[in-house]
């Protein structure tokens, strides 16, 4: 029988979804969390934000912190549940209301223990983590002074119910985003030779942006990269001037990353070049990658094996971004993944993950906080190797 609280964190998720708001727009988002750990009587603290809610429970040092996020994304759901979005074109696509009711969860539980805590928790309720800003915002305003060590939480769609991963280092990738111009010769389509092709140009360079993993850098490294968006052009008769490409470079290498723009560079102006047009790049850099703590990841599997999650112990890195990796540049920590059992995957119209991924992440995370106080409190590393049961 699930209890009470179980039931409330269930209606707060579905609450969330039906009302879904875009990043640093969160506003009655921050407005519905803040009310109900106000409910709770947990403790809000008045950092300077314009959306998201920082919480804490307990007194004293030391002091860890957990991260939920609370944006959703510009997607027209799929899905037909009586909580799906009521706001056309905006959905939580990406599971931020499981996260977010996960750690209204974990608040209320710890509130319940608070006396018996050896320090204090601060719960994150950060905005804009889609677009990469978020955890910054919270970290310009000082939510992590004095935090020794932070946790956060994504849910998988592609593992199954009860499965749990992470890893020690790179885990989440680095995430940068690139616009290509090139500009050529604008002709009418009957007299090709008139003008300078830019869409055969540029169907030249996505091709050769292909190459730059497998032919540039070593194949033993993960290079991922994608042209998203093409667009040239208004009419079926004319060869358009310009086309503009869109698209992002993932890999877990800080070096391979800071050359992949020389390389792209290089690459586009010799082959527009060689068509007599110009090609100029602009490089959008996004968060690093998700750079785990060993002892924290190898502290996590073992609480995880403990309360019952099937833990991958040597999960393989990720190709996706995550913004909590700012946070691990500051503190140490551990970013997990927790399986959620969707058909399909994250930003997709049709993601539906399960809601029975929220009462077992709640006894994780409860369990996960007052051990990780002890560890920090004494400094003691044969602390990370003992383990607790999950209630």
């Amino acid at each position: 029988m699930t209890s009470p609280l179980s039931r409330q964190l269930v209606q707060w998720r579905r609450e969330l979804h039906q009302n879904p708001e875009l990043s640093n727009q969160e506003f009655a988002t921050t407005a519905r969390i803040t009310d109900w750990l106000q409910q709770g009587n947990v403790r809000i603290l008045p950092f300077d934000l314009t959306t998201g809610v920082v919480a804490e429970i307990g007194q004293g040092e030391p002091l860890i912190a957990l991260r939920a996020d609370i944006d959703a994304l510009p997607i027209e759901e799929q899905v037909t549940h009586p909580w799906a979005s009521t706001r056309p074109g905006v959905m939580h696509a990406c599971g931020h209301d499981l996260h977010s009711s996960v750690m209204l969860g974990v608040a209320y539980r710890l509130k319940q223990q608070e006396a018996q805590l050896k320090g204090r928790v601060r719960i994150l309720f950060q905005p804009a983590e889609e677009t990469f800003n978020g955890a910054q915002q919270l970290i310009d305003a000082g939510v992590l002074d004095g935090v020794q060590a932070i946790f956060g939480m994504h849910n998988a769609p592609d593992l199954p119910l009860n499965s749990f991963k992470t890893r020690g280092g790179a885990f989440y990738a680095n995430v940068d985003r690139f616009l290509i111009r090139i500009r050529g010769k604008g002709a009418h389509a009957a007299r090709p030779h008139e003008g300078i092709d830019s869409i055969v140009i540029a169907s030249q360079i996505v091709t050769a942006l292909q190459t730059l993993p497998s032919r540039t850098f070593s194949s033993l490294e993960s290079v991922v990269v994608s042209v998203t968006r093409f667009s040239a052009g208004n009419t079926w008769n004319v060869l358009p001037e310009s086309v503009e490409l869109e698209g992002t470079v993932r890999t877990h290498n800080a070096e391979i990353r800071t050359q992949i723009p020389e390389k792209i560079t290089a690459l586009i102006k010799g082959i527009a070049g060689g068509f007599g047009a110009e090609a100029e790049l602009e490089w959008i850099k996004g968060p690093p990658a998700v750079v785990n703590t060993p002892a924290w990841a190898d502290f996590a599997l073992r609480l995880a094996e403990e309360c019952g999650y099937q833990a991958e112990s040597a999960a393989t890195p990720q190709m996706g971004g995550e913004d909590f990796a700012f946070y691990l540049h500051h503190v140490p920590g551990v970013f997990v993944s927790i399986g959620s059992a969707s058909e399909f995957g994250l930003h997709h119209p049709g993601f539906d993950p399960s809601e029975s991924v929220i009462d077992p992440a709640v006894d994780y995370f409860t369990q996960l906080a007052p051990r990780a106080l002890k560890i920090v409190a004494n400094e003691n590393h044969q602390e990370f190797t003992d383990a607790s049961s999950c209630s």
